[in-house]
């Protein structure tokens, strides 16, 4: 299949994923995760809103302070951000690498590696792409290999590991594994994409014992979302398929939905989002956007259109009734976007934004550019107003960032800055 890419077909598939022995230790005690903190993909509730304190702006004309800046190596993995420590997943030459750093400062707590051979078949980074999660003292990454590790986060000591692609029999796919790790009540979920009804894995996240399987579905390059509808708490995939609703307990699954472009090439890589009895899916390639009513185990489509919000990796964020996101495919170009989630209205569009991440900071947005350029956005839906901006990085970033405390953690494939967005705290 390599032999017939084309190079912008290359850059789009590699897009689609985005969107994550030896142990140096110093003591740190374990602390709950607080309102500030960005402890998984897409912050605390998975779906890139912060709650912490409110983004001041606009910026001077040097832009808002660096804190300090670190070299690291591949991978498109974000950090996450837990009671003032910051974890890193990212690889050096020939092993995956797990730190702790402390995150005002970027000074090293501990870090824990381990051996990695994993080669991109079309030639691109060959670091994690999953983004960690803290949950309970404990922080889970699942490498590029589908490698899935639990360390302490007190000093980084290994508590489990599990080769998901080896105990399931997962086909390597386009670029390795990209599926978040996504853990509550001591659960752990994956989009493991495995053979004989393991597409999607429930582990327990103490000791990583498969507790369920349901599917045979492929992996996406999604990762899943908890929501609570019709009083009923679920895991939402976004599988290569489509959504799938699934028990979080018995691994029942609740309900199904096709969600996928014809290509066999296509993929899957925003998160579902849900706001009250609504599911919000989104995707690339002639896909577009759905919005679901749910109704027990029924389905009501409300609306769709592959002309409102179509995100080809980054997810969009909902304020209100509405959301804001990327329009379109990345080597073409996207705008930024306001779509009235009711109606799938365009409200407003930005052409020549270039592609990257939003987050939701109040009634703000934090975007942050493939180029490397931060931006401050007005979360209005009567027009796209412009508050600040700076640069930080150089190109190309597309790992999502964390935003704790008031600052913004962000990296490319060779560099990780801390930006204080608060410098009057």
């Amino acid at each position: 299949m390599a032999g017939i890419l084309n190079s912008a077909f290359r850059i789009s598939l590699i897009c689609g994923l985005l969107l994550l022995s030896g142990v140096r230790q110093h003591g740190v005690s374990p602390v709950p995760a607080g309102e500030s903190d960005w402890p998984q993909f897409l912050g605390p509730k998975r779906n890139g809103v912060y709650g912490g304190p409110a983004i001041p702006g606009p910026w001077p004309a040097s832009g808002p302070s660096i804190l300090w800046r670190k070299p690291v190596g591949e991978g498109f993995s974000g950090t996450v951000v837990q009671a003032g420590r910051l974890i890193l997943f990212h690889r050096l030459e020939s092993r995956e690498r797990v730190e702790c750093l402390e995150a005002q400062t970027g000074r090293p707590l501990w870090h824990y590696d381990y051996p990695t051979d994993y080669r991109d078949d079309f030639g691109f980074d060959g670091g994690p792409r999953a983004t960690p999660s803290v949950w309970e003292g404990k922080v889970y990454t699942l490498g590029a290999q589908g490698v899935l590790y639990c360390l302490e986060l007190e000093n980084g000591r290994k508590v489990w590991s599990v080769k998901t692609h080896e105990k399931f029999g997962v086909r390597k796919g386009f670029f390795g594994a990209a599926c978040s790790p996504l853990v509550e009540d001591g659960r752990l979920f994956l989009n493991v994409g495995g053979r004989d009804q393991a597409g999607l894995v429930a582990f327990d996240a103490r000791n990583g014992r498969v507790l369920w399987t349901a599917t045979d579905d492929e992996a996406s390059y999604s990762s899943p979302a908890m929501a609570t509808l019709g009083g009923r708490r679920q895991v939402l995939f976004l599988t290569r398929t489509g959504l799938v609703s699934v028990d979080p307990k018995s691994g029942e699954v609740l309900f199904r939905f096709r969600w996928r472009a014809r290509s066999r090439a296509s993929v899957n890589a925003a998160t579902p989002l849900s706001a009250g009895s609504s599911i919000f899916l989104s995707s690339s390639y002639r896909t577009g956007a759905v919005r679901l009513r749910v109704n027990g185990s029924e389905l009501e489509t409300v609306w769709t259109s592959d002309e409102s919000l179509s995100n080809h990796y980054s997810t969009s964020v909902i304020r209100g009734d509405h959301l804001f996101g990327f329009h379109g495919r990345q080597e073409y170009g996207q705008s930024l976007r306001c779509v009235a989630l009711k109606t799938g209205r365009v409200l407003w569009s930005r052409d020549g934004v270039g592609a990257g991440t939003v987050s939701l900071a109040g009634d703000r947005l934090v975007v942050l550019k493939e180029n490397g350029e931060l931006l401050l956005v007005a979360a209005s839906p009567r027009a796209f107003h412009l508050i600040a901006k700076a640069r930080i990085l150089a190109p190309t970033v597309r790992a999502y960032p964390a935003l704790a405390d008031g600052r913004l953690f962000a990296r490319n494939q060779k560099e990780l800055v801390a930006v204080d967005l608060q410098p009057d705290r």
